[in-house]
């Protein structure tokens, strides 16, 4: 049976609202901004997920622009978050990782995270070894910067608080983590092993602590350091 041309019209009108990751949905400006299933890129809203468009209006009469989705997850990191990820590719130039958490809120599904060598630290940016801060496997904290492109997060650890979390030495018995003898080192402590590393100050409310419990003497060991 053949629609009619009011109904392929209607249909055509619905297709229209339908997104994919990476289209460009709108300008970012005072009158629109960016809502749930989308991001920020170069004075543009883009869609992260596919889904249906939605528009709504803020408590000051904004164009909220968002993707909205069966599958759509409640949380998604945005600029300014501060995230948990885990490492999988260490190299000169960077870091590559998988975004797993937004604060304490596990994420559906993994997102990837990119760390560049100058976002590292705050001091001597262009002299940081990456190879020296982190490895792969560690789990880090980093905060979410502006994206910059379409498919990865780009992440900081240049404050105190972010960096290494959890890390376990080369050869050191598995599931036995290593604590901090400074900012700068972890010790395993069954073999003793020391390791650099960008150890981070951990901030309770940073990180799921059913996930990645970090033991007191996480932030115990650096306190009595400087003390």
């Amino acid at each position: 049976m053949f629609s009619s041309p009011s109904e392929i019209k209607e249909k055509m009108k619905d297709l229209g609202k339908v997104c994919i990751p990476g289209m460009r949905l709108s300008l970012l400006n005072n009158e629109n901004i960016a809502g749930p299933g989308t991001y920020e890129l170069r004075g543009y809203i883009y869609a992260s997920l596919a889904g249906v468009l939605k528009t709504e209006k803020d408590e000051n009469n904004t164009t909220v622009i968002s993707v909205d989705s069966p599958k759509t997850p409640s949380i998604l990191p945005k600029t300014g978050d501060i995230v948990t990820a885990k490492v999988t590719v260490v190299n000169p130039r960077l870091v590559q990782c998988n975004v797993l958490c937004v604060g304490p809120s596990v994420l559906v599904r993994p997102y990837r995270g990119i760390l560049k060598k100058e976002d590292i630290k705050a001091t001597d940016r262009d002299r940081v070894d990456p190879y020296k801060c982190y490895r792969p496997g560690d789990v880090i904290l980093a905060r979410v910067l502006p994206m910059t492109e379409i498919h990865w997060y780009h992440l900081s650890t240049a404050e105190n608080e972010l960096g290494v979390a959890i890390a376990t030495a080369e050869g050191s018995p598995q599931g036995v983590s290593m604590v901090p003898v400074s900012w700068s080192e972890m010790q395993c402590p069954k073999t003793l092993v020391k390791e650099p590393r960008k150890v981070a100050r951990i901030i309770p409310e940073y990180l799921n602590q059913t996930l990645f419990p970090v033991g007191n003497n996480h932030n115990n060991n650096l306190n009595n350091k400087e003390n």
